[in-house]
């Protein structure tokens, strides 16, 4: 899978603890924008416990940061890259909000 200057690849990390989220155009080996849930931004809007916590810092990673961030720069389609890691859970979650923040793919 790869990104080109006009759909760049969304990728996808997710730890036991944390996620993180790049996009990257791969014909320039640029990172156009990051965002993750250690991020001051991401982690104090959901420090309380308790469950879904993670599931919640997921969401918000996507819809609210790195969507933000990329339809700043004009970037509205994208190429998702789940990395390897199953379609559920937290990364459906980062996918799904970015699609209700405005992202194509």
């Amino acid at each position: 899978m790869q990104g080109s200057e006009a759909r760049p690849r969304l990728t996808v990390f997710r730890s036991v603890a944390h996620m993180d989220v790049q996009v990257v155009d791969d014909m320039t080996g640029r990172t156009i924008a990051s965002a993750s849930t250690v991020e001051p931004t991401v982690k104090g809007a959901h420090a309380e416990g308790g469950a879904g916590r993670q599931h919640r810092r997921a969401r918000r990673l996507s819809a609210k940061t790195i969507a933000e961030r990329l339809i700043e720069k004009g970037v509205k389609r994208v190429v998702f890259d789940r990395n390897g890691f199953l379609y559920h859970g937290r990364v459906k979650a980062v996918a799904d909000a970015a699609r209700e923040a405005g992202l194509e793919f």
